[in-house]
């Protein structure tokens, strides 16, 4: 691992340190398809809740029953009190034909003297506990959600055998107290039987009422199976599109995985990272920015390996020369030749030094350009600078230099340096290739909102199939008579890559005047 790029376990470290995470980390123990099912289903699942919350309207009903049970057996017996045997009798039949009520008058000694269900035909049936099935989903359903809520377990309502006051516990305490008496008991079938004993009179009888409210348990069952359908088809739906959603989005993901595993492995040289270009959305744009970052990645490596291939070459040549001249040199005593050798030896060693200077530069200029502070240049400054400084130098050997200058200001953004290294690695190509007594025309022009400098030179020009190649890497198409290895081959590629780094351009072109000589045109956007 390169020195200063953190690996795997120091950005875990990072992660797990960071605050703003920790009300996060529960949720990365779960895949992405696990999220998007529990945040979706959630919600139903709160809502099905809800159908518990039907137990309380049951209350209320029965609370509702309760009141009119202790109303009606009060009434009831006010009426039954100093009535007639034949009197009584005729309430009891049409008092539980209207109210759907069971009546029993039982007597001071506690032995049942009237029933409304013996003098006419019962208002309501209860079926017996063998008569039910127990497996009956509603039946079921009723336990499951008294379970649920905690429901206290309700006595069932059996008839006694011998039907008498002291079967009735509700009974008792009536003539106990004399006060009325309201149970609530279970029927065999899952609905409900409301009990209420009230007091007739002075003379000890008593009413015993009995009520089967079947609409409660009708009503509530009716809304529990609503909610929890629509419930269960909100859920299915809702786990479908989850579904659906999560493949959307997970499929393309560990595609992209399973890609970057293989490029990370380098098993497959050609692996094809899906760029997804039917997806719009933001997966798409990961895909095609992972698929072009993957590209470039694949363009440096190459870049890279081409590059030390180059160097190798470049610096085998003039390994093997010096090599040869200092192998050479103690086989030799003529002087004259001793100093020829030396003077090769001594040229090998410039031409080493000067490749070694310019490969450090070129290998390291991208990692410095990206880590940059870019800053207001003024072109038209610079540029006339340099010239200066070359011609007090005399590095245009002999060649003149117009610089002609139109339109303004020339403001760019960018390292002053870097542009200035680009200015003359392009002065000093067309030094190469001018003649002696040549012009070098220099042009900086303003023009919708981009600036140009053109250098052009009055050599014998580049032709048109040659044009891209001059800014390739240990490129040596050099002039006739240069002295050899006086350049890298390395000047123009610099500049491109400084060019571009600036997102500018540099190309090669044919002069606009038509004479002979070849024109290098850098660009780059103005500042604004």
């Amino acid at each position: 691992m390169a020195e200063g790029r953190p690996g795997f376990s120091e950005i875990g470290s990072v992660l797990k340190s960071d605050p703003r995470l920790d009300k996060l980390r529960w949720s990365q123990r779960l895949s992405l398809t696990s999220r998007i099912l529990f945040v979706n289903v959630l919600p139903l699942v709160l809502l099905g809740g809800g159908v518990l919350y039907l137990d309380a309207y049951r209350k209320q009903l029965l609370d509702e029953r309760f009141k009119l049970a202790l109303v009606e057996a009060q009434i009831t017996a006010e009426a039954l009190a100093g009535a007639t045997v034949q009197r009584q009798e005729a309430l009891l039949i049409q008092i539980g034909k209207e109210q759907r009520l069971r009546l029993r008058v039982y007597g001071p000694d506690g032995n049942l003297e009237s029933d409304s269900f013996a003098l006419a035909p019962p208002s309501f049936d209860l079926p017996a506990p063998a008569e039910v099935d127990q497996r009956d989903f509603a039946l079921r359903m009723d336990r499951w959600f008294d379970r649920i809520v905690g429901a206290p377990a309700l006595p069932d309502y059996v008839e006694p055998e011998t039907d008498d006051a002291s079967g009735w516990p509700e009974l008792v305490r009536a003539r106990e107290e004399s006060l009325t008496q309201i149970v609530l008991r279970d029927a065999p079938d899952g609905t409900h039987v409301i009990n209420a004993a009230a007091p007739v009179g002075l003379d000890g009888d008593t009413l015993l009422l009995t009520r089967n409210p079947i609409d409660i348990t009708e009503s509530v069952r009716e809304a529990r199976s609503t909610v929890l359908i629509v419930v269960l088809l909100a859920l299915l739906v809702s786990t479908m599109l989850s579904l659906f959603l999560a493949q959307t989005i997970v499929r393309p993901l560990r595609e992209l995985v399973q890609a970057a595993v293989r490029v990370r492995q380098g098993r497959d040289r050609q692996v094809e990272v899906p760029r997804l270009p039917d997806r719009r959305d933001e997966i798409g744009m990961l895909a095609r920015a992972f698929s072009d970052m993957t590209g470039a990645l694949r363009q440096r490596i190459d870049a890279v390996e081409s590059f030390a291939a180059d160097v190798a070459h470049e610096i085998k040549n003039p390994l093997a020369s010096l090599r040869s001249a200092t192998e050479s040199l103690a086989k030799v005593e003529d002087p004259a030749l001793r100093a020829q050798l030396l003077d090769i030896a001594t040229h090998d060693v410039q031409r080493i030094d000067r490749l070694v200077t310019e490969i450090s530069d070129a290998s390291r200029i991208d990692a410095e350009l990206s880590r940059a502070e870019f800053e207001p240049v003024d072109l038209e400054a610079l540029i006339t600078n340099i010239i200066a400084s070359r011609d007090e130098r005399d590095e245009n050997e002999g060649r003149t230099i117009a610089l002609d200058i139109a339109g303004g200001p020339m403001l760019v953004s960018g390292v002053p340096v870097r542009l200035e290294r680009v200015i003359d690695n392009l002065l000093d190509n067309a030094v190469s290739f001018s003649p002696a007594t040549g012009t070098i025309a220099v042009a900086l022009r303003r023009k919708d909102g981009w600036i140009t400098l053109t250098v052009c030179d009055e050599g014998p020009g580049i032709p048109e199939e040659k044009r891209e190649k001059v800014f390739q890497r240990f490129h040596s198409d050099r002039p006739e008579g240069e002295d050899f290895g006086k350049h890298s081959g390395l000047g123009l590629a610099i500049a491109r890559t400084i060019a571009e780094a600036h997102d500018g351009t540099l190309v090669a072109t044919s002069r606009e005047d038509g004479a002979a000589g070849a024109c290098l045109v850098f660009g780059l956007a103005a500042k604004r």
